[in-house]
């Protein structure tokens, strides 16, 4: 099969062209332009370093709608007793940096590269980025980041570094997506942590139909401290 090699021209190949991985094209750059337009086509960049940057759209696509967000018992009495403290917006580089270097079974790198740091953090300069950060005892012990475009979320990465903390910030993050009327969250990537938490398969099809007219709603742009208060 032969792929697509993105040149400085802001395009990329119909979707329909990925392979039964998904992978649809190569290289380019992560420019804020060329991620918007990825994000807005039902694509995403997912390379490790000395890699080339490698543009995925998979069919079916793992997302979670806000309204099927499910919590389990064991997580009711965590959110009553208040043991964490949950911010948006407040250290996005901090939660992108945890997100970078914390080590997962079966991985012995990392797919945040420091050329993907320094792109995510200009999204967040430009109010499309954004971070949720679980705090206990002033610490940071949890949190995840992703990008905002009309009333779709898409989730990049999320870390923990104590038992539960970054359910509590994904769970916080949900319900506040259901109060703005989010349509999706496009989870990318299948993990039994999310499918716990309601996350499911859908046609690639049936994702690019909700993205084509959730995209085309009012961009929350800026910073989202004040969401949480």
């Amino acid at each position: 099969m032969s792929y697509y090699f993105v040149t400085e021209e802001l395009y990329f190949p119909p979707i329909a062209q990925a392979d039964e991985h998904g992978i649809l094209a190569f290289g380019g750059d992560l420019s804020p332009e060329r991620l918007i337009l990825a994000y807005q086509s039902g694509i995403f960049p997912w390379f490790s370093e000395n890699e080339p940057i490698i543009w995925w759209s998979p069919d079916p696509r793992f997302v979670l709608f806000p309204q099927k967000l499910k919590v389990s018992k064991s997580m009711r009495p965590i959110f009553n007793k208040k043991e964490f403290e949950v911010s948006f917006d407040t250290n996005f580089k901090a939660v992108i940096e945890a997100c970078q270097q914390v080590k997962r079974k079966g991985q012995s790198g990392t797919w945040i590269t420091d050329e993907m740091l320094k792109a995510y953090c200009e999204l967040h300069r430009l109010g499309l980025a954004h971070s949720v950060e679980v705090w206990k005892e002033g610490d940071l012990v949890g949190g995840l980041y992703g990008i905002a475009l009309g009333r779709s979320f898409f989730g990049e990465s999320m870390f923990s570094k104590i038992n539960n903390a970054s359910k509590v910030g994904f769970i916080t993050l949900v319900r506040k997506l259901q109060e703005l009327d989010f349509d999706i969250i496009d989870c990318q990537v299948h993990t039994k942590h999310l499918e716990s938490l309601g996350a499911e398969f859908i046609a690639r099809d049936r994702f690019l139909d909700i993205l084509n007219s959730s995209i085309k709603k009012q961009i929350l742009r800026g910073n989202w401290k004040d969401l949480i208060e």
